[in-house]
């Protein structure tokens, strides 16, 4: 057995009463998962213990745990991996491509984009910043600005804050050197697990930046996304704004039906 199933299977679940309020059990049950990763006793990684065991231990039927589950699979904080069993997530180039990012080729191709960190500083949180991070402005964040290009042409420029309480220790080194994807560096080093993220379109004109960036000229028009990064929890962990030239690509974003 591996040491991440052991892990999970000593984790002290208790029995799931019913809620006076009239809550249905599978969301008791999904509650009480999502606490266990919140507060990390169920690592990024670590494997769940078999339905079987895990719905005597809430002491519900196996149907109301995998209810439970599902809806934790549906929202990528759960992944189910066949033959293996079901994993608290990970964050990976592949989810990253598949969940956060939504830029590809007018013709369909679609990859991952190669990114070149162009700058770091510390900075004091601006109104925009301050309001999607839901704290005061002029508290204390770090901004850092990243060039994404895709088939060898830069396609995107982000300008990305985060706040310096939340991620003390942040530094233009760690993000230079980072093995993977933002939010798997958020996760791996940080314990902050981005697992959605809202989204506000519009359309606008390059600044000197985004130009300088991007080798267009200043007021061409791009799209503008204003993407506020959310965390376990709920917590508003990242205010992205990116600037995309769309001369080339699309903005693609696959919506599914309501259940």
């Amino acid at each position: 057995m591996s040491p991440a199933r052991t892990r999970a299977s000593a984790l002290p679940f208790a029995p799931i009463a019913p809620d006076a309020a009239g809550m249905p059990l599978y969301r008791a049950v999904r509650r009480a998962l999502l606490r266990a990763i919140e507060e990390g006793k169920l690592a990024p990684g670590a494997a769940l213990p078999n339905e079987a065991d895990l719905a005597g231990t809430f002491g519900v039927a196996v149907g109301t745990l995998r209810r439970a589950v599902d809806d934790l699979v549906a929202e990528h904080i759960l992944v189910r991996r066949q033959g293996r069993g079901t994993f608290v997530a990970t964050h990976t180039r592949d989810r990253f491509l598949f969940q956060f990012f939504h830029v590809e080729r007018s013709d369909g191709l679609r990859e991952a984009p190669t990114v070149e960190l162009l700058g770091f500083e510390r900075v004091r949180l601006d109104d925009d910043a301050a309001a999607a991070l839901a704290t005061r402005a002029g508290a204390p964040g770090f901004q850092f600005e990243n060039r994404l290009a895709l088939q060898g042409k830069a396609i995107v420029h982000d300008r990305v804050v985060v706040s310096a309480t939340q991620f003390r220790g942040l530094t233009e080194k760690r993000l230079r050197e980072r093995p993977s994807t933002i939010y798997h560096l958020y996760q791996s080093e940080f314990g902050v697990t981005v697992v959605r993220a809202r989204e506000r379109l519009r359309a606008a004109l390059a600044d000197r930046a985004n130009a300088r960036a991007l080798g267009v000229s200043p007021g061409v028009p791009v799209l503008q996304v204003r993407r506020t990064a959310i965390a376990l929890g709920g917590r508003p962990v990242e205010y992205r704004v990116s600037t995309i030239v769309t001369t080339t690509h699309d903005y693609v974003n696959q919506l599914s039906r309501p259940t």
